[in-house]
């Protein structure tokens, strides 16, 4: 990569474009923008979750796992800077589902929602889950115009599914209540 990122001051995009990776130029409002803003937005808020102290005994697993998912969406953003570039594969896609059903084996069913809380940890998760949800609405706002890539719309779905898992054991694991249940008005 050299000194590609030495400078970062570049006023390039000083009339409303921005460069994709394959040297084009499109509007900073084009929904190829919005998803990677979307995209990076996501891995901010997992970037926080994973500042956070995270409770054992599955904590240093759930780390190594939102780690990997950070590297996976560096380079969705990449396939999603490159048109016509694929980087998310099916094998991405299984890995989460694989992480969710693990998790997920080891929570009690649901039988009413969940309030998105409890433990600071599992607050991030939910709200990193509600982040990738509207990332994965921007993807496929994309996807009606331009040509996008089936993984990595079902990685963002998965994703989506294996953070509210992650918010759920991360609650159970934090401080042993488990879930916020809704109070539904059926049973008040």
């Amino acid at each position: 990569m050299g000194n590609r990122l030495s400078k970062i001051v570049t006023r390039t995009g000083d009339s409303g474009t921005t460069g994709l990776g394959d040297g084009s130029r499109v509007g900073k409002d084009s929904p190829r923008i919005d998803t990677l803003g979307e995209l990076d937005e996501l891995n901010s808020a997992i970037g926080v979750l994973l500042a956070e102290t995270l409770p054992e005994p599955c904590g240093s697993k759930i780390r190594e796992c939102l780690l990997t998912v950070q590297n996976h969406l560096f380079d969705l953003g990449g396939e999603i800077c490159i048109p016509g570039h694929n980087s998310i594969s099916e094998e991405h896609v299984t890995l989460l589902e694989g992480w969710a059903e693990q998790y997920n084996a080891d929570l009690p069913p649901l039988k009413e929602f969940i309030l998105p809380g409890g433990t600071r940890p599992a607050a991030l998760a939910h709200l990193s889950r509600t982040i990738c949800r509207r990332a994965e609405r921007s993807i496929v706002h994309l996807g009606h115009n331009e040509a996008v890539s089936v993984h990595a719309r079902q990685y963002l779905n998965r994703l989506s599914d294996l953070l509210f898992v992650l918010g759920r054991t991360l609650n159970r694991a934090g401080d042993g209540q488990g879930d916020i249940l809704w109070n539904n008005p059926r049973n008040r």
